[in-house]
């Protein structure tokens, strides 16, 4: 198998830190009394589908370099609705992760991982 880009690992270990951050910041709003009630829930599942997607760019999914574009995306709508300066951020950070995990190199580990899965 090819061997993994760095910018792969890089974008891979912060959506892990990313998503870890956000579970920790999002566990003590959770009310067990009232889970149901809460949008902490929504909050915890974007938060461990980044960890889950940080793991899987790092094993070559190719699935999880598109959950990690969606990942992204879903934050630049997000965004929409605060601030103009969190909008541009998250939408320079979307454009460089797209750049990034479908770069030639990128796409040879991918497709190589694919191959030997």
């Amino acid at each position: 198998m090819n061997r993994r880009p760095i910018s792969v690992i890089a974008i891979a270990c912060l959506y892990i830190v990313a998503g870890a951050a956000g579970v920790i910041y999002h566990f003590h709003d959770f009310n067990p009394r009232h889970p149901l009630e809460s949008e902490v829930i929504l909050a915890l599942l974007v938060r461990l589908a980044a960890i889950v997607c940080g793991v899987y760019l790092l094993r070559g999914s190719n699935w999880a370099r598109w959950l990690a574009i969606v990942w992204i995306a879903y934050h630049v709508v997000l965004s929409g609705f605060h601030s103009w300066f969190e909008l541009a951020i998250h939408s320079l950070l979307c454009i460089v992760i797209a750049y990034v995990l479908f770069r030639p190199a990128a796409n040879a580990y991918f497709h190589a991982a694919r191959r030997a899965g």
